[in-house]
């Protein structure tokens, strides 16, 4: 009787064998035997075998990484968006620096580093040598940018008449220690990706980006709630922290990981070192040939890109609205303690409906509360209950399609997938800050467009995905689907 229910894969189940009531049926052998437990509490990913503990402790350091990782994304964003209104920024620059200038050098830096990670072999595996390097740089660009001011300073003194000003000469110094931040961290974001993809059981993945989720979401409160508030008057010294703790935590978890053993890349896969042309070409004919790919890239960048306008204004529409930024940043805490509890809830939707169907739900709630928020934000009242309501909905997206590319790309070339996944996203995030921003600085700043401007492009989103769905069923669906090659 157990192992029947076992086998209907419940709704609430955890991570771990021994904290289930069943254990876990395995599949059978002639359909995917590596990616899923046998009847020994055993996980197999490609050459890696884990017991139940080995699986906690593989969670434990890459859910400590993402700590990391995530108290550095969840604070850079407010810390620079103060920064960049001390400076006097525009609105249009603003959208420039922080939105434009980190896709536009993803789309030069991802397929890159994403193609010549899936062909790496070395003693470290094909993703840890890439995080190895890059995580310095991020760390050491997020403590320039605190100091900056200082350096503008000094700076300011020194050219004397010659001098542009303290604040031309910030935002200069700002410019270049924010591009070595960006370069680090998004060399790392789709390898980190990668990384979890070789190491994780495919059957786990949604419930472990649930996790993932919650650390990412604790990140938010600690920062939001008892962080932001003293941002503008500490802020060189909140860079510099945190810039040591992502640096620090994050290269902790590289060294307690280890990747397994990868077959030889394809003979007609590795091109004669420094044949760009070559790479450029395989890498395009293979992402971009199929439409079936296109469309996954279309529909889900058009719900991800939906979320830009909201998070890059949304500090300057409280400011606008009289709201302190203790009350903005309280703001920030309700929401991830909301979607704190619904994350692994949300992952095991995922791994048991599947990532595009949830993730299609969710987009279309968010289109609905956004464009909401567009018509019906009059004071901080519904600006907290749109806030609030994209916070919680935009991360129920993120949540459930977490898992997205693992899901739907070849496992053997994920990262170039993925890559390809973020080139299209670059491309968007480049232009929808330069169109929001120049639009809000000739509206006289009414931040009530940017709901208004999420919610379109979420709609046009959940539209693409249903194309993508029809095809997907084709390929198979949740449970026979094969990834085309």
């Amino acid at each position: 009787m157990l192992r029947a229910l076992a086998a209907r894969r419940p709704f609430l189940s955890f991570p771990f064998p021994f904290l289930n009531p069943t254990l876990p049926s395995p599949p059978a052998a002639s359909t995917n035997p590596p990616e899923a437990a046998d009847r020994q509490h055993r996980w197999f990913v490609g050459t890696l075998s884990y017991t139940s503990t080995g699986i906690a402790m593989v969670f434990f350091w890459l859910l400590w990484g993402d700590f990391a990782w995530s108290l550095k994304e969840r604070s850079v964003m407010s810390m620079v968006q103060l920064l960049l209104k001390k400076f006097e920024a525009s609105d249009l620059l603003t959208g420039l620096l922080i939105g434009t200038l980190p896709n536009a050098i993803a789309v030069i830096l991802q397929p890159v580093i994403s193609y010549r990670s899936d062909r790496h072999r070395g003693r470290w595996g094909r993703r840890l040598p890439f995080l190895i390097w890059t995580t310095p740089i991020a760390a050491l660009g997020m403590i320039g940018l605190g100091f900056s001011p200082q350096l503008a300073a000094t700076l300011h003194a020194t050219l004397g008449a010659s001098s542009p000003g303290v604040n031309p000469l910030s935002l200069i110094l700002f410019a270049v220690f924010w591009t070595l931040f960006e370069f680090g961290t998004l060399a790392a974001n789709v390898i980190f990706l990668g990384l979890i993809n070789d190491i994780v059981p495919e059957g786990l993945l949604g419930r472990f980006f649930g996790l993932f989720r919650a650390m990412s979401l604790i990140a938010g409160i600690v920062f939001n709630y008892w962080i932001l508030a003293e941002a503008e008057e500490h802020y060189k010294a909140i860079f510099i922290g945190i810039g040591i703790i992502y640096g620090v935590g994050f290269l902790m978890m590289c060294f307690r990981v280890k990747e397994g053993e990868y077959p030889p890349p394809k003979a007609s896969d590795s091109p004669k070192p420094g044949n760009f042309a070559f790479a450029a070409r395989t890498y395009l004919r293979e992402c971009f040939s199929n439409p079936y790919y296109v469309w996954v890239f279309i529909g889900y960048n058009l719900c991800f890109v939906a979320l830009a306008p909201i998070n890059l204004f949304s500090l300057f529409f409280a400011k606008s609205l009289q709201m302190s930024m203790g009350d903005f940043g309280k703001l920030f805490a309700i929401t991830y303690a909301i979607s704190l509890t619904l994350s692994y809830f949300l992952g095991v939707l995922a791994d048991r409906f599947h990532p595009l169907r949830v993730g299609i739900v969710a987009s279309a709630l968010y289109a609905i509360f956004s464009l909401w928020g567009g018509f019906f934000i009059t004071d901080t009242l519904t600006f907290s209950i749109a806030f609030v309501a994209h916070g919680v909905l935009s991360g129920a997206f993120l949540t459930t399609t977490a898992s997205f590319g693992q899901r739907l790309f070849p496992r053997a070339r994920f990262a170039q997938f993925y890559s390809a996944l973020m080139l299209v996203q670059a491309a968007g995030i480049m232009v929808v800050p330069l169109i929001i921003g120049a639009v809000l600085d000739y509206s006289h700043h009414n931040y009530r467009l940017t709901f208004v401007a999420s919610g379109i492009l979420s709609t046009l989103g959940v539209a693409a995905c249903l194309v993508v769905h029809k095809r997907f069923m084709a390929l198979g669906g949740p449970k026979n689907y094969q990834a085309p090659e």
